[in-house]
């Protein structure tokens, strides 16, 4: 997966300047050997690395998938004190770049006290980066990349929490068509190991239920200007555009496309989820509807407890995957904690944590349940719909009940 920092506060920083540790200085890690099943570091310290962008256009996203690992750190803290470990945030900004993302994980593995990475934000910066996390033996567990070909190279370190592309995209056409009533659609993507990789999906899946296809075309993501793209929708006149790819580019094809009168209907992935669609689309952003693989977490009691206690923490809302984040962290500390007592109470090797964190199964985290499959898949993902209104994102259901 879906993934703009807001000004983290003082305190904010100066905690996460203690809880990394050293190593934070610079962004590099403490030098040490990459060889995930050789002996770990005589430190006490247990890193759990984040991987997001947390500056540029997805940062927003990306500084809320790093704040909710912090809050499942800050929540296990004392479990892991008890059995003489100190665990600490070690936060990296891939910048959505899969170059960055690939520095960054060498960077991760060389780091003996690293033992497990929650992200990435965008699928393009997973899959190269998850090259040197299997070469390191470093586990990644992933609460938002829903590229298909990211479990399906037989990666022992790659797990994720959500359902993959070939799950959503079925379930958004299904929805298109069932419930929208739509018979034309326009498919767009931006080029992305994601985007493509969506649209490639619900391409497949319109086909199969007999919607007529009015064009496939790739954008360059990062342009301000979409006019040619505009205008071929403008001309074609679909009842529907369907976008793979994120936030910021569909919410400006959206605001010049309804500048220009365009009235057919948009929808993508959840990499359409972000409040700041409506900075950036304005009042075009209301009826845009996204499929995604998180749930209404406001929709239940312990879901609104846990927004409180993360306004709270961090005084600000919690991201898209900031749940999802959270959750990832857990079923990390989770295989942790069972490496250190089958390893006799002893800090774990990487080949160990590895395979505790791949055998995780019927994990309850707060939102979702986790078991990983031989490819790691989770087991119990699902997918939802959303509807933007005229002030916020409106849950509409499961897809497919």
């Amino acid at each position: 997966m879906q993934k703009h920092v807001k000004k983290i506060s003082l305190l904010l920083s100066t905690f996460l300047l203690g809880s990394v540790v050293a190593g934070c200085a610079g962004g590099t890690g403490n030098s040490g050997s990459s060889a995930g099943g050789s002996a770990p570091s005589g430190s006490n310290v247990i890193k759990i690395a984040t991987q997001s962008p947390l500056s540029g256009a997805q940062s927003l996203e990306g500084d809320g998938i790093k704040l909710g690992a912090e809050l499942a750190i800050k929540d296990r803290a004392e479990d892991f004190k008890k059995l003489g470990f100190d665990i600490s945030l070690f936060p990296q900004d891939d910048q959505a770049d899969p170059k960055i993302g690939v520095s960054n994980a060498e960077m991760l593995i060389s780091d003996q006290d690293v033992f497990a990475v929650v992200g990435h934000y965008n699928t393009g910066v997973a899959i190269p980066s998850s090259v040197k996390y299997e070469e390191g033996q470093l586990a990644m567990v992933s609460p938002a990349n829903t590229g298909v070909k990211l479990t399906e190279e037989g990666k022992k370190t790659v797990n994720r929490l959500v359902a993959r592309n070939d799950q959503i995209a079925p379930a958004a056409a299904k929805y298109a068509k069932d419930k929208m009533g739509i018979t034309s659609v326009y498919i767009v993507h931006d080029k992305t190991a994601y985007g493509q990789g969506l649209a490639d999906e619900v391409r497949k899946a319109f086909a199969d239920l007999g919607v007529k296809e009015l064009g496939y075309e790739g954008v360059t993501a990062g342009e301000k200007d979409y006019s040619s793209i505009v205008n071929q929708l403008i001309a074609q006149k679909p009842d529907l555009v369907f976008f793979g790819g994120m936030y910021a580019e569909l919410g400006i094809i959206a605001k010049q496309a309804k500048e220009k009168g365009f009235t057919g209907k948009f929808m993508g992935g959840e990499g359409l989820e972000s409040n700041d669609m409506y900075k950036i689309a304005g009042d075009a952003a209301e009826g845009i509807v996204y499929a995604t693989v998180v749930s209404d977490i406001r929709s239940q009691e312990e879901g609104k407890k846990w927004v409180e206690k993360f306004k709270t923490a961090f005084g600000k809302e919690p991201g898209a995957f900031s749940p999802f984040a959270y959750d990832a962290t857990l079923v990390a500390l989770n295989g942790i904690e069972k490496a250190i007592k089958e390893n006799g109470g002893k800090k774990p090797t990487r080949e160990q944590v590895m395979n505790a964190i791949r055998g995780t199964t019927d994990f309850n985290g707060l939102f979702t349940k986790v078991s990983f499959d031989e490819k790691g898949d989770n087991k119990y993902s699902q997918v939802y719909i959303y509807r933007y209104g005229k002030e916020k994102a409106e849950f509409v259901g499961e897809a497919g009940k």
